[in-house]
């Protein structure tokens, strides 16, 4: 039911606005990829023929998030994959829990 999906930032911001556009509200740049999710999904669904009932997080409102918008439409945002190895250090250094 659930899947876990990785978008780069730009990608993010672009949907975030289609969304503030079609729906009046500023989305916080965290809920951008839930947005960029679900506008995949409804895509998909409607390339398909299929109706889908698509449920996403809109976790609040991105009118702190002014100057991120502000690189986003002049074009200073880069996409950044952080490193899989740096990922894996962090992971390795996680304290074990013993359930």
């Amino acid at each position: 039911m659930i899947e876990a999906v990785a978008y780069p930032q730009r990608a993010c911001f672009e949907a975030a606005v289609t969304f503030s556009r079609t729906e009046g509200i500023i989305p916080a740049p965290e809920s951008s990829h839930a947005i960029k999710a679900a506008i995949d999904e409804a895509k998909k669904a409607d390339a398909e023929g299929k109706s889908r009932v698509i449920l996403f997080n809109l976790s609040g409102h991105g009118h702190f998030d002014l100057g991120a918008y502000d690189q986003y439409f002049a074009g200073k945002l880069e996409d950044f994959e952080y490193p899989r190895e740096a990922v894996a250090r962090s992971i390795a250094n996680l304290p074990r829990v013993e359930m």
